[in-house]
């Protein structure tokens, strides 16, 4: 898997409690990667990171992404070959709140680690994850590609379309073609996956309900989205590095990472098919449609991700019926408390590199 580029190796992730950032940091634990995660503290309760148990697997250091000198020491201390930056603000209701804390933590927090990494100098591959609402989403049916407009009507993409526009300001500026640093971006949206407890997300607001034999208030049954599994963003971002890593024309590219077309669904239908899988027949009692919408929602937002699969012959994996399995499976044998996380974690993840094999998508 991956040429085993990863077997031995040092990798920094940033943001590795989080949702995204655990998923990545259990893979890289299965690569037998030497992992060392720094985040300002542990997100959500409960929480992928905890429940995987993996402080005890990593190097687990708690520090702001904006704490210029503590992230520089800790380069100059574990001098990374590889960095995947997640450390970012990724609820939108929560930049309507605080929109301060959003653009300091997504805007400054990727200029922090780029100045650090340009700073320390030492030989890494670097790959900074933003998001598909780095795009300005004018509603159109179309994916957008890596050269459309940037931009964004609310805080969150506003953030977002910024931060591509800081990386590609330090590409130009310092991280030329000899840099002993190679840099990418990535933009991936619409992630579902086992382990997301971020408050206004639609699977987790549907687990923490259901959980409790609740129902679950919903806003924009309508909206379509298309639904990946964070094993595929995820699969995308260690291709990007590795590719990067052994071919220099990549250095300050950016991609996409997303779905097939046929993954799109309505976020009523998401709702049901995860409800199937927790045995709930009565729809009366899996979810109500409120009115109350306090914040800017997009309708649809797709990407085109044909570079990803010229340049990196990547590709997403599982159908839609394997994205919505893996995920309430995940949840469901959690509540359980009948499964070790880890361990049923790594089996997910022998089960999406297998069919990953026989797609030959990795």
């Amino acid at each position: 898997m991956f040429s085993e580029i990863y077997k031995g190796k040092k990798i920094l992730i940033t943001g590795h409690t989080g949702f995204k950032g655990s998923w990545l940091t259990a893979w890289l634990t299965k690569l037998r990667a030497e992992i060392v995660g720094y985040s300002i503290d542990i997100p959500t309760n409960p929480s992928s990171f905890e429940a995987m148990g993996l402080e005890k697997k990593i190097t687990h250091i708690i520090g702001d992404v904006l704490d210029y000198e503590k992230l520089k020491a800790t380069i100059l201390d574990h001098r990374p070959d590889f960095v995947f930056h997640l450390a970012a603000q990724s609820i939108v209701s929560t930049s309507y709140e605080n929109p301060l804390e959003t653009l300091n933590t997504n805007i400054m927090g990727t200029a922090t680690i780029l100045q650090c990494l340009k700073e320390v100098n030492s030989k890494c591959v670097a790959v900074l994850i933003t998001s598909d609402k780095c795009y300005e989403n004018v509603e159109w049916y179309w994916g957008y590609k890596e050269t459309d407009r940037l931009g964004g009507k609310d805080i969150y993409s506003a953030s977002k379309g910024a931060a591509e526009l800081i990386f590609h300001s330090y590409l130009n500026s310092f991280f030329q073609p000899d840099s002993n640093v190679k840099i990418a971006s990535a933009r991936a949206g619409n992630v579902i996956g086992g382990g997301d407890w971020a408050k206004d997300r639609i699977v987790a607001d549907c687990m923490r309900s259901w959980s409790e034999s609740k129902i679950v208030e919903i806003r924009s049954p309508e909206a379509t989205r298309p639904w990946q599994h964070v094993l595929e963003p995820l699969s995308g971002y260690l291709s990007l590095a590795e590719k990067l890593s052994l071919n220099n024309s990549l250095h300050g590219e950016s991609f996409n990472f997303g779905p097939k077309s046929q993954l799109n669904h309505t976020v009523v239908n998401l709702i049901r098919d995860l409800a199937a899988h927790w045995n709930i027949t009565d729809e009366n009692k899996v979810f109500n449609v409120t009115e109350n919408k306090p914040f800017h929602e997009a309708g649809l937002l797709k990407l085109n991700c044909d570079k990803a699969l010229f340049m990196l012959n990547w590709r997403g994996s599982l159908k839609y019926e394997a994205t919505v399995k893996f995920t309430s499976e995940w949840y469901y044998k959690y509540y359980s408390n009948d499964e070790n996380m880890y361990d049923f974690t790594m089996n997910q993840l022998n089960s999406y590199e297998q069919q990953a094999k026989e797609q030959q998508t990795l």
